[in-house]
C-alpha cells in the first residue's frame, strides 16, 4: 500500500511524472475503498471526501505535498518563519494545475466548454458561476476559492458533503477563468425550491447537526465542537419543493481550528 510520504518524496523528484501519477492514483483508490484515511478528515468525513470524486482526492493529496514541502523549507535554527497562507495557497495552486494537466483533469476554455455543454450561467456570485441547461438533474459550478488557501477550499466541498449530502458537489475537473483565477469545476445536484427558509428553519436544520448559534442568535454564523458554519443565509438554503424542508445549496464551512487540520 502506499503511503502519503512515498507521493511526497515522488514529487520532490520527479514532479508528476508517470510514476507519480500512478502512486496518487494508487492513494486514491485506497481511499475510496477505504482501506486508508487521509488524515485531515475523521471516519464520518471520509464519506463526504469519496463523494467529492477522485479529481478532489488527489487535489487534496498534492496540496497537502505543497503546504508541508513549503512550511519545512526554511531554517527554523534562524529564527525564520513558516511561510504566509499567501505563500501555501500560491504553491497549492501552482502545484495542482501541473498535477491536474498531467492527469488530464484540467479544463482549458472552460466557459465555453460548460455553456456548449450543460447550458447558460444561470448566476453568479463571488465564489461560484452556475450553469444550467432546463430538464438536467444537476447543475455544474466553476467555485473560486474564497479561503485563505487552496486546501481549505477543497474542506470546504468535503465538509459539505459530510453535512449536507442531498446536495453533494463532486469535482470533474480545474481551470481558470478568463482573469486567471484558478477555479474547481464541480457539478451539483439541481434544487426545485418552493421558496427561502426562514432563520427559525435554518436554526432547526443547523442544530440537529450539533451546531449553536456563533451570534447569539441574530446570525446567520454557527459553531460546532469542530466546524465552523458561516454565511448560512436565506439565498444559500432554500425549502425543498419535493421534501418540504430546508436545504443548504452553498455556504461557508471551514474547521474552527487547525487542531483538526494543519496546513
Amino acid at each position: 500500500m502506499v503511503s502519503i510520504q512515498d507521493i511526497y518524496k515522488s514529487i520532490a523528484k520527479e514532479e508528476f511524472s508517470e510514476n507519480t501519477l500512478q502512486l496518487i492514483d494508487n492513494q486514491i483508490n485506497d481511499i475510496q475503498n477505504g482501506s486508508t484515511d487521509f488524515y485531515r478528515f475523521n471516519q464520518q468525513e471520509h464519506t463526504g471526501l469519496c463523494k467529492a470524486g477522485a479529481p478532489l482526492i488527489g487535489a487534496s493529496i498534492v496540496a497537502s505535498y505543497a503546504a508541508a514541502s513549503i512550511g519545512t523549507s526554511g531554517d527554523a535554527s534562524s529564527g525564520s518563519q513558516l511561510a504566509n497562507n499567501w505563500e501555501i495557497d500560491q504553491l497549492q495552486e501552482s502545484l495542482i494545475e501541473k498535477w491536474a494537466k498531467a492527469a488530464d483533469l484540467w479544463i482549458e476554455n472552460s466557459e465555453q466548454i460548460l455553456i456548449e455543454n450543460f447550458g447558460s450561467c444561470i448566476a453568479q456570485g463571488a465564489e461560484a458561476k452556475v450553469y444550467y441547461r432546463s430538464g438536467d438533474t444537476s447543475v455544474v459550478k466553476e467555485r473560486a476559492s474564497i479561503y485563505s488557501t487552496t486546501q481549505k477550499a477543497l474542506d470546504a466541498i468535503v465538509l459539505h458533503n459530510y453535512l449536507f449530502p442531498e446536495t453533494a458537489m463532486s469535482v470533474v475537473g480545474f481551470t481558470r477563468d478568463k482573469d486567471g483565477l484558478f477555479r474547481s469545476v464541480l457539478t451539483q445536484p439541481y434544487v426545485r425550491c418552493i421558496r427561502l427558509a426562514t432563520k427559525a428553519e435554518i436554526d432547526e436544520l443547523v442544530f440537529a447537526k450539533g451546531f449553536r448559534d456563533n451570534w447569539e442568535g441574530n446570525g446567520v454564523n454557527y459553531i460546532s465542537d469542530r466546524i465552523l458554519l458561516e454565511d448560512m443565509h436565506p439565498a444559500n438554503v432554500f425549502i425543498d419543493e419535493v421534501s418540504g424542508k430546508a436545504i443548504c445549496i452553498d455556504c461557508i464551512v471551514k474547521f474552527n481550528t487547525e487542531k483538526y487540520a494543519t496546513d
